[in-house]
């Protein structure tokens, strides 16, 4: 459990969407950095939120994340949060005649190489004596069930899960707490035009940071909730709801 004041924080993915709702929550009592792909869209962040610090990185390009670790350990001596947030989502399918297969390399290095990466690069920042730290993974209800469309985005929210509860073994004897939130469909750029009934992103981002300080390690929010019950009760009749969505 993190007290979400006076932290230095390190953000994927923060200016739009989810990142963007729980940029707005934590400037004010924190220090955050953000690390996004878009510069137009960092520049405006930092426009509306001048004390964020701000990174242009290709999460895809291993040498990128390399710079922005460089440029963390030039403004942090520690960092106490890293919510690994961004994420891509390509929709066609391998049948689909617009299927671009040179998609699949970057949607996996995006969604869970850089995660593992970012992680490794940060963790001597994180791990301490005299403080409690947290590693946050934003993840989604497809990693419990895919759906038809989207396999690859659908396989890295899996291995994500995977990832984060073998890393929270790891670091359990240490002061460095891990923490997933299972995200419902939620109304982003990421989803725009795409599904109904969607959770806004601010309603998400509350989700989201009251489940790390009531340090919940693993939060499913809203229908990710009733699908983990769903898998629980009837696992079959999940599935065949999740191929159909």
């Amino acid at each position: 459990m993190v007290e979400l004041k006076g932290k230095n924080i390190v953000i994927t993915g923060g200016t739009t969407g989810i990142g963007y709702e729980v940029v707005k929550r934590l400037d004010r009592e924190n220090t955050l950095f953000v690390i996004a792909g878009n510069r137009h869209r960092l520049d405006a962040l930092q426009r509306e939120f001048p004390r964020v610090l701000i990174c242009e990185a290709d999460l895809a390009e291993a040498a990128a994340i390399e710079t922005a670790v460089g440029m963390i350990q030039s403004n942090f001596e520690r960092v106490d949060l890293l919510i690994n947030n961004a994420a891509v989502q390509h929709t066609p399918r391998f049948t689909d005649p617009d299927f671009d297969h040179a998609s699949i390399e970057r949607e996996i290095t995006v969604n869970f190489t850089s995660v593992c990466r970012l992680t490794a690069c940060l963790l001597p920042y994180l791990i301490a004596e005299d403080r409690a730290s947290a590693i946050v993974n934003v993840n989604s209800g497809l990693a419990l069930a895919p759906k038809t469309d989207s396999a690859v985005y659908c396989a890295t929210k899996a291995a994500l899960d995977v990832f984060t509860r073998s890393l929270r073994y790891q670091l359990a004897a240490t002061n460095v707490a891990v923490y997933q939130a299972f995200m419902p469909l939620v109304d982003t750029p990421m989803t725009e035009g795409r599904g109904s009934g969607k959770m806004s992103a601010a309603t998400a981002a509350n989700h989201l940071l009251n489940g790390v300080a009531r340090g919940i390690e693993d939060h499913y929010i809203g229908k990710a909730k009733m699908l983990r019950l769903l898998i629980t009760l009837t696992p079959w009749l999940a599935r065949r709801i999740m191929r159909g969505s």
